[in-house]
């Protein structure tokens, strides 16, 4: 007698016209940022899990999300969801789903898995049973397999594993969304634009406060402030079919272009921003200005070339947030010993008035300055654990 199959229960992506299961990703640490542009967007029963939020909407709901969220990583539309305790339930599971009825066959994939607590040893030979399934499944109904391509494919299938429970999503995001399209010069070790826009709102910082990024990089945090000060919705800067839902079957173009339409209308525009930057390295400080150029922004805020330790604020409160380097190496973390004491005193002597916040992963970072932070806040940078440091910089304190 053969073993009793799972129970299993499947969404198919037409079940519905109006209603559909998603989940969007985003960096750990933004899961509540990430619920708030949710529910923003018209999301229902929210929910919060490490590294991303559940939710219910209809089709605009996830092209609002694409648009406007300057926290989402991914958006993913759920599929088919199953119980399993083999590779061959993930293969039937996969190959359950009318993969014609979400892509045409000449669209080329990717499959991707992720796995908590996998029971397999080889998320490889996971992958690569999805993908047959996929492939299989689309023979058997157009007599054709769709091409893979892992370097850019037309469309991305998602397969989560945790708990027992197998999900399959399809991504309705194309490239990842922190790539805005508006960054042309990058320098090493970028922060990403959606944990620059998630650390800006983390601060309390508005519009209406000035800022300061003293070692601004690229420029990363700069462009997502003056995206927030003038109303931008960070998905207009890339192309309008860089999104992965266009590549579906139920892509409703009319629909997006009038979502495109409303949110170009709601930019607001201005002679000056209270944006300021500065770095002490002129390759960086060419490839901010170069960025902000090619975003229009140039005309708007102010780079110069300067130290942070001998550079005087711009004006006499405000909030300075920035990304020092975190010294993974041994000279660069001697270096940063003898820097952090300087960077403590230099605060105390000129940013009487400012609210600071440094993202670091050094968690002696507040013991070597000399300050008690007012906030640590756990944030991770890719895969490295940080803290979000704040201070209330106010005349006369002392270590």
């Amino acid at each position: 007698m053969s073993d009793p199959k799972p129970a299993r229960r499947v969404i198919r992506r037409n079940e519905s016209a109006q209603l559909q299961h998603w989940f969007a990703t985003c960096p750990r640490g933004l899961e509540s940022l990430l619920a708030e542009d949710i529910a923003a967007a018209g999301g229902q029963e929210i929910v919060s899990t490490h590294g991303g939020v559940g939710f219910v909407g209809n089709k605009e709901v996830g092209y609002r999300l694409n648009l406007h969220s300057r926290i989402a990583t991914r958006v993913l539309c759920r599929l088919a969801s199953a119980d399993f305790s083999s590779e061959q339930d993930i293969y039937r599971l996969a190959y359950d789903v009318a993969w014609s009825q979400c892509f045409d066959v000449s669209r080329s994939i990717r499959v991707y898995v992720t796995a908590v607590r996998s029971p397999f040893k080889s998320l490889e030979y996971i992958t690569l049973k999805t993908k047959d399934a996929v492939c299989d499944r689309f023979r058997a109904d157009v007599g054709r397999r769709p091409d893979v391509n892992t370097a850019a494919p037309d469309v991305r299938i998602h397969l989560f594993l945790a708990d027992g429970k197998a999900t399959l999503y399809v991504d309705t995001s194309g490239e990842p969304l922190w790539m805005r399209g508006q960054k042309i010069a990058k320098v090493a070790a970028p922060l990403k634009e959606n944990l620059a826009a998630g650390i800006l709102r983390l601060t309390g910082w508005t519009p209406a406060q000035p800022l300061l990024d003293p070692m601004c990089g690229s420029g990363t945090f700069l462009l997502e402030a003056a995206g927030m000060a003038l109303g931008d919705a960070p998905g207009l800067a890339r192309d309008m079919k860089d999104f992965g839902f266009t590549r579906l079957t139920d892509y409703d173009p009319a629909l997006w272009k009038r979502l495109c339409m409303e949110a170009a209308e709601q930019r607001t525009m201005a002679d000056r921003l209270a944006i300021w930057g500065s770095d002490n390295d002129d390759d960086a400080v060419a490839r901010a200005q170069q960025n902000l150029a090619h975003a229009g922004l140039d005309d708007l805020i102010e780079i110069r070339h300067a130290d942070l330790l001998d550079i005087d604020p711009p004006v006499t409160s405000g909030v300075l947030v920035t990304n020092p380097p975190y010294g993974e190496r041994l000279g660069e973390a001697e270096a940063l010993a003898a820097f952090y004491p300087k960077l403590g005193d230099a605060l105390k002597q000129r940013f009487a008035g400012w609210t600071c916040w440094f993202l670091s992963a050094d968690a002696n970072l507040p013991k070597r300055i000399g300050l008690q932070p007012k906030r640590k806040i756990p944030l991770w940078n890719g895969n490295l654990e940080c803290r979000l440091y704040g201070f209330d910089i106010v005349s006369g304190q002392h270590r």
